[in-house]
């Protein structure tokens, strides 16, 4: 009876640890996702900057880069917000970071992680919350937010929130 026991202890005890690895494999390629969502974001304003940014009054990167974000959660694909780290922001209203992920986030990035994620129930649907780290990569950057010139670490984030793809 004893090893009968044991059998029935050890088929549940695997069965829950092929739903955890299940589950972790669908947070994993939900990562790859918002990782390359990353990396195309951000490439993306690398070259918005670098070939369209020609003085202050031209339009940014930033400002760009919110239009594409709206866009995208328009159509039902993700979320994605602009963030920003420092005290000195341009658009407070829309840069400020919120609530108790965004808030963890900016201490997170700010004591020197490149991202920080959460996995947060909503109703029966699961979402990944990911934020990445944005640091000044290019003297442009600096045309337009000169208090960051010889900034080191981050001075903003890009804060997603996307469905996990089971």
């Amino acid at each position: 009876m004893k090893l009968k026991y044991s059998l029935s202890a050890l088929v549940l005890a695997a069965a829950a640890g092929a739903a955890i690895a299940e589950e972790d494999a669908a947070i994993a390629r939900t990562v790859d996702q918002v990782k390359m969502l990353d990396a195309l974001y951000k490439t993306a304003v690398v070259l918005i900057t670098e070939h369209y940014v020609e003085n202050p009054s031209s339009i940014s990167a930033a400002t760009a880069s919110k239009l594409l974000f709206s866009e995208m959660k328009k159509n039902g694909f993700h979320e994605a917000r602009l963030l920003g780290l420092t005290d000195q922001l341009t658009n407070p209203e829309e840069n400020t970071p919120k609530g108790d992920f965004e808030e963890t986030a900016k201490q997170k990035l700010m004591s020197g992680e490149q991202y920080y994620q959460r996995v947060i129930k909503e109703g029966d649907k699961r979402y990944l919350y990911m934020a990445t780290a944005v640091p000044v990569v290019m003297e442009k950057c600096v045309m337009c937010h000169a208090n960051f010139k010889d900034k080191t670490g981050p001075i903003g984030a890009l804060s997603y929130k996307v469905a996990v793809i089971e």
